[in-house]
């Protein structure tokens, strides 16, 4: 009897010590790709002045754009319906998934170096090196997040590293070798994810298979399509604010807001990190405890608004003192300014982070798509109206009330979600907790289906 009492109680410390090491995992992960990303801000922002990194900045967020259509169409199923699965199944669900990311990133890549033909100056030079290496970096990023829904988030961290250590060096030899302009380093960028994305397959033992992506979206229809207008809408949120501010009052300016989003970058380690592993364990707590899926999201939501809020104070006192320079170079002293707006508004998205990700652990596509839309019709409209009436601090100001504006949406979503996961059929007897459905990835726990 006292044994099984100590298994039992032994069961829930043992869960949470597996879900603390796949989240230390997801934060090293985080880390080390944010190290890429982050040099190449720092690099171009010190070496290329405000226009060039406008320019560059146009380029990045339409990557972002590109890299959620692929997350939703390929990534965010694998992430929902195969999380914990066994490692057959596994790699039959990756094999369709990556290969339909790198369609993705083919058709992307096509459609990029087209747009970016009509262009000039330092904007096509930086959307040509995107469209050229889309295909790699959207491949990379597949694998990456399907290391994790395994639960492997060393192979993801290895995977992050390849790239990294290859990216180093490369940014160096750009400005030995006299090749300092924003196509070269676009293309470093992307063209060294290709090497890491070339070593997915030998570490996963998979191989990407395009023709099966008609087949993985065919068969994840009910979440793949709505995921992918999620994501898509989200980033064509940043992506119009950008276009729109550069419109209204030029490239710089653009610079100055991707100056104060790359200031943020050590704190998006840790907000990317645990989102790279709060999905995965929000489909696994929804198999085996639904009843705290709640909890766990306001948690998640909690932690990450007062680790944003540290960031943001640690910004505001150490800026003037030295680390304003060491980070931005000549930009710091214009982007100081935007440090508490840009604060707040991550705040905001920290809280809308914890109830999107129980919105997609539940499956209810359609609810976190409608909470996604209006959120994004909020951030582009305030943002730009911001930019007319206080120029660049004004669309500053204008995001951080769309994102606390957007928390609520979210946060009601789920709220309607969970009541009706939790009220029972028509005509059902008994309590309610037994009537509810299966959630999609109990469903799957265990099929074949994907071949």
């Amino acid at each position: 009897m006292g044994s099984a009492r100590g298994r039992v109680m032994a069961l829930p410390w043992r869960m949470a010590r597996q879900a603390t090491r796949r989240l230390g995992w997801g934060v090293a992960d985080q880390a080390m790709s944010s190290i890429s990303n982050f040099a190449v801000n720092i690099y171009i922002a010190h070496t290329l002045g405000a226009e060039q990194y406008g320019a560059f900045g146009l380029a990045y967020v339409t990557y972002g754009f590109m890299l959620n259509a692929s997350r939703g169409l390929a990534t965010e199923p694998l992430l929902v319906r195969f999380s914990g699965t066994h490692l057959p199944t596994w790699r039959r669900a990756v094999a369709s998934c990556t290969g339909t990311a790198l369609i993705v990133g083919l058709v992307a890549g096509a459609f990029v170096l087209t747009a970016a033909w009509p262009l000039g100056g330092t904007a096509k030079l930086a959307f040509f090196a995107l469209g050229l290496t889309l295909p790699a970096l959207l491949l990379q990023d597949c694998w990456r997040y399907s290391f994790f829904a395994l639960g492997r988030g060393s192979q993801a961290f290895l995977n992050d590293t390849i790239w990294t250590v290859t990216l180093l060096p490369a940014l160096v030899l750009l400005r030995k070798t006299g090749h300092a302009n924003v196509f070269w380093f676009v293309f470093a960028w992307g063209a060294t994810a290709a090497v890491a994305a070339a070593a997915g397959p030998l570490q996963a033992r998979v191989m990407p298979r395009l023709p099966k992506t008609w087949d993985w979206v065919s068969r994840h229809r009910d979440l793949g399509p709505r995921f992918l207008a999620e994501g898509t809408a989200n980033s064509a949120s940043g992506l119009l604010r950008n276009y729109g501010l550069a419109a209204i009052l030029g490239l710089a300016a653009v610079g100055y807001v991707q100056a104060a989003s790359t200031l943020m970058g050590p704190f998006m380690v840790i907000f990317f990190g645990m989102g790279l592993v709060t999905l995965p364990e929000a489909a696994r707590l929804l198999r085996r405890s639904p009843r705290h899926m709640q909890l766990f999201c306001m948690l998640v939501s909690a932690g990450l608004a007062l680790l944003g809020l540290a960031w943001g104070v640690v910004l505001l006192v150490a800026m003037p003192r030295g680390l304003g320079h060491l980070m931005l170079g000549n930009l710091w002293r214009p982007t100081y300014a935007l440090v508490l707006p840009s604060t707040i508004a991550i705040m905001g998205g920290c809280v809308q982070s914890g109830a999107g990700t129980g919105l997609h652990a539940l499956g209810v596509a359609q609810r976190s798509l409608r909470a996604m839309i209006l959120f994004s019709t909020l951030y582009v409209g305030f943002g730009l109206i911001g930019a007319v009436v206080d120029g660049v601090m004004g669309t500053m100001i204008g995001a951080a009330v769309a994102s606390w504006l957007g928390a609520l949406v979210f946060w009601w979503q789920l709220h309607l979600a969970l009541r009706h996961r939790a009220k029972p059929p028509e005509g059902a007897s008994g309590h309610p907790g037994r009537q509810q459905r299966e959630p999609a990835a109990a469903r799957v726990r265990d099929s074949s289906a994907v071949s």
